[in-house]
């Protein structure tokens, strides 16, 4: 579980312009990831999960996106506010990130030696005869066989589990601290998205990493986060501890997601779903963003932008109803 805090995000709201101007993807979104912690985020697309991620590496464009207004604090630095130099080496350094799709997080014209060595030179300063030595060890670590033949073959002539194992490698080369895992297993099938996610679970063990497991997937997220985090249209609405979440939901949204998933032990044609669809971004909600599609919104949830409210120690939701006809305290 989760030792010292080593990842503070606190009021966190990122916006990009468009044709209308700026418009925020996310907005005032808090959490915090402890040292060996897993903390999953979920929601449909479109909640602000991957934007919030980038955010952390300053990965967004800085002509169409912009931060202005938050902390995003790594061992009490905040990130917003490093130089460029300084940013680049904690990239890939002390954090680093699985992104979607390996293939197009892999140069097809560059060899597997050539793409793991690059960070391996980068940021630990080896010579190309010991970089190459430490690929091969990771591919070995990442349980790729016959990895000496693999570092020279390109991506196209590998497995999609096998690009997605190679990702991982050049993700941990340089052991970091903190792992973002943007959906690590899209597109996989179910027995290789299995081995993806023991592999990950191993190598935080043995690293001591933290990571930000981001899925849609609850059934990933139930075997593998300690803690949630779920998001609707750029905001948190709920967040608790795994098996809270999962047996103790507060939110409507999380409800719903909860319902719509599919159970072995169900005999249906069909599975719940969600009416309606995610707001757009530039449309103005003046209240709970999640009212419209809501069976159970008030008249006050549609005029006012609804707080955070405890359920419990450590699970917060947000929606004062449900929790006032849970008895607690919105």
């Amino acid at each position: 579980m989760a030792g010292e805090m080593l990842l503070d995000v606190q009021n966190l709201t990122v916006q990009f312009r468009g044709d209308a101007g700026w418009t925020s993807a996310v907005e005032n979104v808090s959490f915090q990831v402890g040292e060996r912690e897993c903390l999953g985020l979920v929601g449909e697309s479109g909640s602000g999960k991957s934007v919030t991620a980038l955010s952390i590496l300053g990965l967004h464009a800085r002509r169409t996106a912009r931060i202005p207004s938050g902390v995003i604090a790594y061992r009490g630095q905040d990130i917003l506010r490093l130089p460029t130099r300084a940013l680049r080496k904690l990239r890939g350094g002390e954090i680093a990130m699985v992104f979607q799709d390996p293939m197009s997080t892999l140069n097809p014209v560059l060899t597997i030696a050539d793409q793991i060595t690059e960070t391996l030179i980068l940021h630990q300063s080896l010579s190309a005869a010991a970089a190459r030595q430490q690929a091969q060890r990771l591919l070995d670590m990442v349980r790729i066989p016959d990895a000496a033949r693999r570092l020279d073959e390109y991506p196209h002539r590998l497995s999609g589990g096998m690009r997605q194992r190679v990702v991982i490698a050049m993700a941990i080369a340089c052991r970091p601290k903190l792992l973002i895992a943007d959906e690590p297993t899209t597109a996989l099938d179910v027995t290789i998205q299995a081995q993806i996610l023991e592999l990950l679970r191993d190598l935080q063990d043995e690293l001591g990493m933290s990571v930000l497991l981001i899925s849609h997937d609850l059934g990933v997220i139930a075997e593998f986060a300690h803690r949630v985090m779920v998001m609707y249209a750029g905001r948190t609405v709920e967040t608790a501890p795994v098996r809270a979440l999962f047996e103790r939901p507060v939110h409507p949204y999380t409800i719903g997601l909860l319902a719509a998933a599919p159970r072995l032990e169900l005999d249906t044609d069909r599975l719940p779903t969600i009416a309606g669809s995610i707001p757009d971004p530039a449309s103005i909600v003046p209240g709970c963003r999640y009212s419209p599609r809501c069976d159970v919104a008030l008249e006050s949830c549609r005029n006012l932008p609804p707080a955070m409210g405890s359920a419990e120690p450590g699970h917060l939701a947000r929606c004062p109803p449900r929790l006032a006809a849970l008895g607690f305290a919105a």
